[in-house]
């Protein structure tokens, strides 16, 4: 075993301190965002994915969602890139599919998360209805339109939201 000398011990001596106020302060934001994290979990998580009856994937509810509130209410913040089908050409037809499927577009404007296409926003398996239990607000946030139970999928209308007519 080596034995520390005294320089050694000096320097030893003179860094601890930094250490350990640097621990000390890593140590507190952890604790914050632990805190912070909890209590998304506690208080805005509802949802998860799950096999629709409807279409596929949709959204179901893992406990009570009162009414009035953004049941997806995500720490993900981003925005979305508008692109032309013209601009979006050159990619593989696969992609083209899934962009059609997942991005809202009108006319010749595609918006594209600027996240990508793999890290995705559980509100893009909303599925469809006419009799919906969702809105879509300004923004991006949704907002309940009644008291939706567990295990029940939450839809929105599409037409409304969107200004569209969809047929599936």
């Amino acid at each position: 075993m080596a034995m520390i000398t005294a320089p050694h011990t000096a320097l030893y001596a003179m860094v601890l301190p930094i250490i350990t106020h640097w621990n000390n302060h890593w140590m507190i934001l952890m604790s914050e965002l632990k805190q912070k994290l909890l209590q998304h979990l506690n208080d805005e998580v509802f949802c998860r994915l799950g096999a629709s009856p409807m279409h596929g994937v949709g959204v179901f509810a893992i406990r009570r969602i009162p009414k009035g509130i953004n049941p997806l209410n995500s720490r993900i913040r981003y925005k979305e890139v508008l692109f032309s089908r013209e601009e979006l050409k050159q990619l593989p037809n696969s992609v083209k599919k899934l962009l059609d499927i997942f991005c809202y577009y009108k006319d010749d404007v595609v918006h594209v998360p600027e996240i990508g296409m793999n890290a995705m926003d559980m509100a893009l398996y909303l599925n469809h209805s006419k009799t919906p239990n969702v809105r879509y607000l300004k923004g991006g946030a949704f907002e309940t339109l009644r008291s939706i139970r567990s295990g029940e999928e939450i839809t929105m209308d599409y037409d409304i939201s969107f200004g569209d007519v969809h047929i599936f």
